[in-house]
């Protein structure tokens, strides 16, 4: 019987890294595959019991759906717009120091904007063609947007964060405040090895530029004038959880911002709604589409999660995994990264690999000699890197459109910026 568990293991996982790579829905695959080795272990209640408790997540259903809900409205009003020209408009004149500017400001935006694909398509479709007609090549344009779309990783709506902060007691804020100097040293090093190669590559020049202005003789400029009152908008929530997750919000007069996500998200709605004088019901409606969307989309992956490692967790591999882990800790550290990393990498999704890692083995952080926080966030923030790397991801094929150039010659040219993060990470986070 132990060795028809173990089989039905393997090729449990199998299966479900063929599916995934084949882009079959990402839910569908979890699910099925969980409870069909939960069913022929003979034990199809536990995968259904998993699958029920995950649906009331508190913490992650109050982070995750506000925190898309918001990334709504900001949508809806174009207030996000305003923020992306705001920070891209004086970057024109900076010529060959643009490219690592982009992937930065990419990635701060991207904690505003949490979505990666969403992230990608505002700032892209500005600051793409100030870099092509800054003299860089097209697919370099795209890559520098590419390597910071793992800025949401600090974000206060990550499900990642989310549930790190479950498992640790800690607030979601203190998570991302505790892994911020790596994901920014990380994100640092995709922007640094980015532009070497854009050097190496000869990818920044006249040519290009003129290239690109030959192209595009009669450019319409649809967006002429920033509002400032719109572009803070989408940053409201982040001060808030900021000033209120820190020793700032001691100062006289702040003590207010001490808040949870939803109650930030909801005062940045309403801010939006003040200055852009758009009808309540009309950013009530989009809110709550967006509340909805990100429990489908969002929670939905962790969902199917929980029961694809019900299943594994009734196969005996689990426990088989953790007991190996506690006795060769330094495979730990190399599990947690390069593991995540290589399915964010082939599947095109950081979240599926990050989330079945951190429901089945950050639990047992403490008796592998880590903590919660930077097991569980080493692993989320390396899927998410994969994913930057991979030329399947979905916000790889919108860069890739924005520029008119194949993903591949994109991800060329992030690859070895996130493969040299992912080191730093698995030898200084862990």
């Amino acid at each position: 019987m132990a060795d028809l568990k173990s089989f039905v293991a393997i090729i449990g996982i199998i299966v479900t890294i063929y599916l995934l790579i084949k882009k079959h829905e990402t839910r569908t695959v979890l699910i099925s595959i969980g409870l069909i080795m939960s069913i022929i272990t003979l034990n199809p209640m536990g995968a259904l019991n998993d699958f029920a408790k995950s649906m009331t997540s508190g913490g992650l259903i109050m982070a995750i759906c506000s925190s898309i809900g918001f990334a709504y409205v900001m949508k809806y009003t174009q207030c996000d717009t305003h923020l992306v020209h705001l920070l891209t408009k004086p970057l024109g004149e900076l010529k060959f120091f643009l490219i690592p500017i982009a992937t930065v400001i990419t990635f701060f935006i991207n904690i505003a904007i949490p979505s990666a694909a969403g992230c990608s398509a505002a700032v892209g479709a500005t600051l793409i063609p100030v870099l092509k007609s800054s003299g860089v090549r097209p697919a370099t344009a795209g890559a520098a947007i590419l390597a910071g779309t793992f800025g949401s990783m600090m974000s206060p709506g990550s499900s990642h964060s989310a549930m790190i902060s479950e498992m640790s007691n800690m607030t979601i804020t203190e998570v991302n405040l505790w892994h911020a100097p790596y994901t920014m040293i990380a994100g640092a090093i995709g922007a640094v090895v980015l532009t070497i190669l854009a050097i190496i590559l000869k990818d920044y020049g006249e040519e290009h530029r003129q290239t690109y202005l030959n192209e595009n003789k009669e450019i319409e400029t649809k967006f002429t004038k920033v509002n400032m009152l719109y572009a803070l908008a989408p940053i409201i929530p982040l001060v808030i959880l900021i000033i209120g997750g820190t020793s700032l919000q001691k100062i006289e007069g702040l003590e207010w911002t001490k808040m949870g996500v939803p109650q930030a998200m909801l005062i940045g709605a309403i801010y939006g709604i003040i200055v852009t004088r758009i009808s309540p019901t009309k950013i009530t409606e989009e809110f709550f589409n967006g509340m909805g969307n990100a429990y489908a989309n969002v929670l939905g992956i962790i969902i199917a999660a929980s029961v694809f490692v019900s299943g594994l967790k009734s196969t005996g591999a689990v426990d088989s995994a953790i007991e190996f882990l506690k006795h060769s800790n330094e495979f730990v550290r190399w599990g947690a990264t390069i593991g995540p990393f290589l399915m964010g990498l082939v599947t095109g999704s950081g979240d599926a690999a990050a989330i079945a890692f951190n429901t089945a083995v950050t639990p047992h952080a403490l008796e592998l000699g880590y903590t919660h926080v930077n097991l569980g966030m080493a692993a989320a923030i390396t899927g998410a890197i994969g994913r930057t790397a991979s030329p399947i991801a979905g916000v790889t094929i919108v860069c890739a459109g924005l520029a008119m150039v194949s993903p591949i010659e994109i991800v060329k040219r992030t690859a070895p910026g996130m493969v040299l993060a992912i080191l730093f990470l698995a030898l200084f986070m862990l």
